[in-house]
């Protein structure tokens, strides 16, 4: 299982975030820039309050016919979220996304965002070992 903390995966990142009356067309254009999948949304305090991705951009918004130029990111963004703090490893990040079917993890301490890990983080051989421990889980669940 990938070992890294979260801190040592965020380190270094440029957070990408919105305050929830943001539009969601100023949301894509700043995802677009920084080229990223999600955006953290965060009140004026700093805290993070949701989530706003590609997904919900595509779901949320386009399948619904909803204006993006109108459509503020408090009415689309996901807002119950499964954070996770820094010391804990890219692998508990990981399991996060797998079981709940999701790509993005906010990486929190004391409310406040610190990085973002997605599955794009999880590269190389960390991706073959966690790939290789979830197949071996499949394959015991299957023996019992």
């Amino acid at each position: 299982m990938p070992k890294r903390t979260l801190r040592q995966v965020v380190t270094g990142q440029t957070l990408v975030s919105a305050l929830p009356d943001t539009t969601v067309r100023a949301a894509a254009v700043a995802m677009a820039n920084q080229s990223v999948g999600a955006i953290l949304v965060v009140n004026e305090s700093g805290r993070l309050i949701g989530l706003f991705t590609e997904r919900d951009a595509l779901n949320r918004v386009v399948a619904r016919g909803l204006d993006p130029n109108q459509t503020q990111l408090a009415t689309v963004m996901t807002d119950k979220l499964q954070t996770a703090p820094p010391d804990k490893t890219l692998g508990y990040a990981l399991h996060l996304m797998f079981e709940g079917g999701f790509r993005h993890v906010p990486v929190v301490e004391d409310g406040r965002p610190v990085g973002m890990v997605s599955a794009r983080n999880a590269l190389g051989l960390e991706i073959l070992q966690f790939e290789k421990e979830l197949k071996e889980r499949d394959h015991i669940a299957e023996i019992l």
